[in-house]
Parts: C-alpha cells; sequence; structure tokens
C-alpha cells in the first residue's frame, strides 16, 4: 500500500533522474513493464535509462486518459496529482529488453541451462503443384520453379516472390510452411505480403489469373497485408472459419492448441464468418472464434504482432500463453508442476533473437516460477 503523495514524490525523483534503484523497482513493477535488478541497473547506460523513461511515460498517459500533445505541456509527475490514489502494486513476470551487449554477454550458464536453445530463424518449405518440396533456407537465391508461366523466385532478403507471364493460368496450388523456430515471408502473385509465423502453413493459387476471388487456406499464424483489388474479394480459410477483405492489414492466429482463433484488425476492415454468424471489426479490435461463437473486443496490438517485428510482446499476457509463444520459437516442450499458478500475468518484450536460457534465467530471478532445461524439455516449478 502506498498513498498518492508518496507516489508522486517518487515519481517526481524519476524524472529529475534522482530516484533509487527500490523506486526504479517500484515504478518498473507498477506499470507492467519492468522488474530489473540491482546489477543489471549498474550497466544501464543514460540512453536505456530514457528510453525506460518514455516507455513508462507512455504507459502513465494511458492510465490517466490524457492526450500526448495536451500532456506535453505538463510536467509528467505534476499531470497525476488528479489521478486516482496507487492502491496496490501489480505481480507479474516481467522482462527486460535491452541492448546488444547485455544480452550477449552473458554470465557462465549454470549446470540447467548446460543444453541451451538458440532462437529460431528464416527458413520454411515450399511444395509445389506436382509435389516437389523446396527448403528455402538452402536454396539459393533467384528463380526457384516456372509453374506453367508462374514464375516463383527467392530475393536476396529471402522472400518468396510470384512473377506471372501472360500466359500464366489459374487452378494450381503452393503451400508454404514453417516448423517449429522457423518463419517466413511470401509476396503472393496479386501482390499481397504474408508473414508466416513458427508452426504455420498458408496454400494459395499459383496465379490468380481467371479466379473470381482471391482464396487462400492457413493454419496456425500469419500477419497479411492484402493488395487492394475491389473485383476480386481475398478471402482466408482457417479452421471453420472465413476472413473476407479488399484490402488491409490484420493477423490470424489459429493455432489448434489455443483457446480460440484470433483475428486481429491493424488496418482497414474485415469480415469474419463462422457457423452462420459474422463481425465486422475495426483498427485495433480482436474478434476470438470459439465453437463459432464470435466475441469481439478491444485488444493491445503490440502483443499480437510482435513476432513480425522480431520481438516477444508479453506485456498483460496470462504466462501460460507467453510460454506457449516461447515453445513454439525455441522448438521446445513446456511441462508444468502442479504447484504453478494458472493465473500468473506475464509483461515487458525481449527480443526474439535472444537464447532462451537468458529469458528463462531473467524471470527466474523474480522469484515466482523456477526452470529446468533439459533435452529440448522446459520444466517449470513453483
Amino acid at each position: 500500500m502506498i498513498e498518492t503523495k508518496q507516489f508522486l514524490e517518487i515519481l517526481k525523483s524519476h524524472r529529475l533522474g534522482k530516484a533509487t534503484k527500490e523506486e526504479l523497482e517500484f515504478l518498473y513493477a507498477y506499470y507492467n513493464l519492468f522488474s530489473i535488478a540491482p546489477d543489471v541497473l549498474d550497466e544501464m547506460s543514460v540512453r536505456e535509462k530514457e528510453m525506460i523513461r518514455d516507455r513508462i511515460e507512455a504507459r502513465l498517459l494511458d492510465d490517466i486518459g490524457m492526450s500526448r500533445k495536451k500532456a506535453s505541456t505538463f510536467p509528467l509527475w505534476k499531470r497525476l496529482l488528479g489521478a486516482a490514489a496507487v492502491t496496490s502494486m501489480t505481480l507479474g513476470l516481467w522482462f527486460y529488453y535491452t541492448s546488444d551487449k547485455h544480452l550477449t554477454n552473458e554470465p557462465k550458464k549454470s549446470a540447467k541451462y548446460a543444453n541451451d536453445v538458440a532462437p529460431g530463424k528464416m527458413g520454411a518449405t515450399l511444395t509445389l503443384s506436382d509435389g516437389r518440396q523446396i527448403k528455402l533456407s538452402d536454396a539459393k537465391n533467384g528463380e526457384l520453379a516456372n509453374q506453367s508461366g508462374v514464375i516463383v523466385s527467392k530475393a536476396a532478403d529471402g522472400q518468396i516472390i510470384y512473377h506471372m507471364m501472360p500466359s500464366a493460368t489459374g487452378g494450381q496450388s503452393n503451400t508454404l510452411s514453417t516448423a517449429k523456430g522457423e518463419t517466413y515471408q511470401v509476396k503472393l502473385p496479386d501482390g499481397s505480403t504474408v508473414w508466416l509465423n513458427a508452426v504455420s502453413s498458408l496454400t494459395y493459387p499459383a496465379s490468380f489469373n481467371n479466379l473470381s476471388e482471391r482464396r487462400v487456406k492457413l493454419t496456425g499464424e500469419a500477419y497479411l497485408k492484402v493488395a487492394k483489388d475491389k473485383s476480386h474479394p481475398f478471402i482466408v480459410e482457417t479452421g471453420k472459419q472465413e476472413v473476407e477483405v479488399l484490402g488491409t492489414e490484420f493477423n490470424i492466429n489459429s493455432y489448434t492448441n489455443e483457446h480460440a482463433i484470433a483475428t486481429t484488425l491493424i488496418e482497414g476492415s474485415v469480415k469474419v464468418r463462422a457457423g452462420g454468424n459474422q463481425q465486422v471489426i475495426k483498427p485495433g479490435e480482436q474478434v476470438q472464434n470459439r465453437e463459432s461463437e464470435l466475441r469481439v473486443t478491444n485488444v493491445n496490438i503490440a502483443t499480437v504482432v510482435d513476432w513480425k517485428e522480431g520481438e516477444f510482446n508479453l506485456d498483460g499476457l496470462p504466462f501460460r500463453l507467453a510460454m506457449r509463444k516461447l515453445a513454439r520459437w525455441y522448438n521446445v516442450e513446456v511441462i508444468y508442476d502442479a504447484s504453478v499458478p494458472d493465473n500468473i500475468i506475464s509483461g515487458g518484450w525481449i527480443s526474439r533473437n535472444t537464447q532462451l536460457s537468458t529469458i528463462l534465467d531473467g524471470i527466474e530471478k523474480l522469484g515466482l516460477v523456477k526452470f529446468r532445461l533439459k533435452d529440448r524439455i522446459v520444466y517449470v516449478t513453483k
């Protein structure tokens, strides 16, 4: 329990750069952003502390409902004079995203992390209409195949691109699939771009010529930036639902080990159909499909598209959901002891290019759970 006056004094000290380590740790923990061990605070540069300060300020502004333009004319600590009293600290699981030096200059790993796991990488398998399979991480840049006037090539950045000749016809289908620890990007024949997350697949026509609609099938998770074409609707089939768009950006998570199929709109408009029900959502909204029951909510988009940006943004996510995200990227299995609570909430962010042991070690320091890593299995205990 802390009084408003005391809290404001801590915040004022923070803004003046005079906050103690204990006061900094309080602010980071309360606003669900960071829980930084004292030894890490000693190593932080001025730039890193400023970055953290800015993140805290953005969160504070959201909490008190003030626009950044209006708020910019007042010192942050004064803006909170009208805010409600701070009554409790939120306990959770917070990661610290820092510079490469802190992520790479790690102390010698303990025996429980002797079998460390490297992060995933760009890679996928392309299955052509004739059944041929191309391991894209091994394929050279340039032309990969020519399918009835449709040329498939690999760009210098690894992206798969389709070039259609005048003679190209529709009907043939290709499938791009990723395994655990893989992610990939493809530019479809109509110019739409799709980012595939780990353990996912996308099946699509090698050419959309002579087709009345642009229909693709998805399993797993993908971020789609759809090229506009009002006369040819773009439809994504996944699970027992369809998402219809004309030109937009959105994310679909349809992993079978999640509780629902989640469609999140970033830009434009989409219509989700399932079991005779349908919902049209706006940017910032997510529709969750559970047994064809569609529920629309507002979400933190950053926690949805983090994987596409090369990060884990876990702010406010249930701990076990966060661990499922880690498991798919690091290709590990997670086993929980019965002593681990179901209601732990995660938060913060960290690069997806981090060794798994670095993340697990950071979590352990908070004292909420313990880990043991062996043979690509993460054992979690209280």
